[in-house]
């Protein structure tokens, strides 16, 4: 089989698809200092949902991303890690990161004029 992420039914497509949400390049940057509760990654991972980092989750785990660890305590705890498939995305998701950070005030200033044409920013 042919693999094109340009055609509409390659499964490549889907897997960039997660690798490029942004929740899911927020949880591998948090996993990459170790294993975290959900709990550690909902608390500093402002704005995400329990149903979408729930979701996130799942959606790692499936893909060979993460993987989940259940401790039988009480109460149960459950710890998220990655995978050596995940750790792999590990440079990738880090220059995204870097490059969003590092270019913020660029895509702020073009956005602004897009926004407001005839206006110098």
């Amino acid at each position: 089989m042919k693999v094109s992420v340009y055609a509409k039914d390659c499964p490549s497509r889907q897997i960039l698809d997660r690798i490029g949400d942004t929740w899911s390049v927020l949880v591998v940057v948090m996993l990459a200092d170790g294993p975290q509760r959900y709990s550690a990654l909902a608390k500093r991972i402002e704005g995400v949902s329990p149903k979408m980092l729930t979701q996130t989750l799942r959606g790692l785990e499936r893909d060979g991303l993460i993987g989940r660890t259940v401790y039988a305590e009480v109460p149960p705890r459950v710890d998220y890690a990655l995978t050596e498939l995940g750790r792999s995305l590990l440079d990738l998701v880090g220059a995204l990161e870097k490059w969003a950070e590092v270019h913020i005030d660029d895509v702020q200033a073009a956005r602004a004029a897009y926004d407001n044409p005839g206006v110098r920013v």
